[in-house]
């Protein structure tokens, strides 16, 4: 790796004091320093997947196991690729060939994982404080993938990275996260990670979709777009999840669009240089218009991409070191 210095170096303690939890299971609670201690071990990765050093033998001998409940494409991806840029042996477990279809309860499957030794575990589960119940039964780190309505830490952390890789910093900026709130993980991720780190964060959709209650992830509260965007650093669109839907929630894809999609006209009412921003899959023409997801300026969707390999190596590295005695840390 290079030798970039961390950014935030000195503001927070040295060795496993800079992140003493054993599981990243979400992102509330964590110290604003501990957030910034990920993001700086990101930054390293980030440096040197950029320079060519794509590779590390860092998890040599380790085993990773993606055990993911729930449907994934960027996310597993995501997690196999850093587990083998670090060096690890990784095994995927997708949703179909999970036992719990067979009827196995959670905990049975816990416990299963646990008997296999592995050094850590990723999960992805659709019930919410799913990942923490396999977490408490289990000897290795756990790392949360996404869980119910809940969190999606790494999602958070590498949104926070893109930002203050292009911002430059977090602290202070206006970002603005539109759509789905009630049924999205990655939206509390989000609110919790950049609250903490100093960012006014607005939250709009419409009345059905935006609890009022997201005043204690530390956001205000819109049900329209126009005045959430006014001045805006940050734009982050979410997409729908209607999977996730067991009622009406708006009247139809159309409507949605004509009042909350972002367009040229509504992202003007940003800054100048507004950052755009999705976590993905994208509904285009609903949740974003094709030719500000495309703009190579203003969008960083796709960088978001590249961040997320960053932090999830990141992580792994971080939760594994106790693990493989690195010094300060065992």
């Amino acid at each position: 790796m290079t030798s970039t210095v961390p950014k935030h170096a000195g503001r927070y303690p040295e060795g496993r004091a800079a992140f003493p939890h054993k599981h990243l299971l979400g992102l509330a609670g964590l110290q604003p320093w501990e957030i910034y201690f990920l993001l700086d071990e990101a930054e390293r990765w980030v440096d040197a997947a950029r320079a060519g050093a794509i590779k590390s033998d860092a998890l040599r001998g380790l085993t990773l196991i993606n055990a993911f409940f729930e449907n994934s494409t960027r996310t597993l991806l995501s997690f196999e690729i850093a587990g083998k840029r670090l060096g690890a042996d990784v095994v995927n477990m997708a949703a179909a060939q999970s036992s719990i279809k067979k009827g196995e309860t959670l905990i049975d499957t816990a416990v299963t994982l646990n008997a296999m030794r592995a050094d850590a575990i990723t999960i992805r589960h659709a019930m919410s404080g799913a990942v923490a119940l396999i977490a408490d039964k289990v000897d290795c780190p756990v790392l949360n993938a996404g869980d119910g309505w809940h969190e999606h830490p790494t999602q958070g952390l590498l949104d926070a990275l893109t930002i203050r890789r292009r911002k430059g910093r977090i602290d202070g900026l206006v970002v603005t996260i539109c759509g789905d709130i009630r049924h999205s993980r990655v939206a509390r991720s989000n609110m919790i990670a950049l609250a903490t780190l100093g960012a006014e964060v607005r939250v709009a959709g419409p009345a059905t979709l935006v609890p009022e209650t997201v005043d204690a992830y530390g956001a205000a509260r819109f049900t329209r777009i126009e005045p959430a965007l006014e001045g805006a650093d940050v734009v982050m669109m979410l997409r729908l999840q209607t999977e996730r839907m067991d009622g009406g929630f708006f009247p139809s894809l159309r409507e949605y669009h004509a009042l909350f999609g972002l367009d040229a006209a509504r992202l003007a009412l940003a800054k100048s240089d507004a950052l755009v921003m999705h976590p993905g899959p994208m509904n285009r023409g609903v949740e974003i218009d094709s030719a500000i997801a495309d703009d190579p300026e203003r969008s960083a969707i796709t960088e978001q991409v590249e961040m997320g390999v960053a932090v999830r190596m990141a992580c792994l590295d971080v939760l594994t070191r106790a693990r493989r005695g690195v010094e300060g840390w065992a």
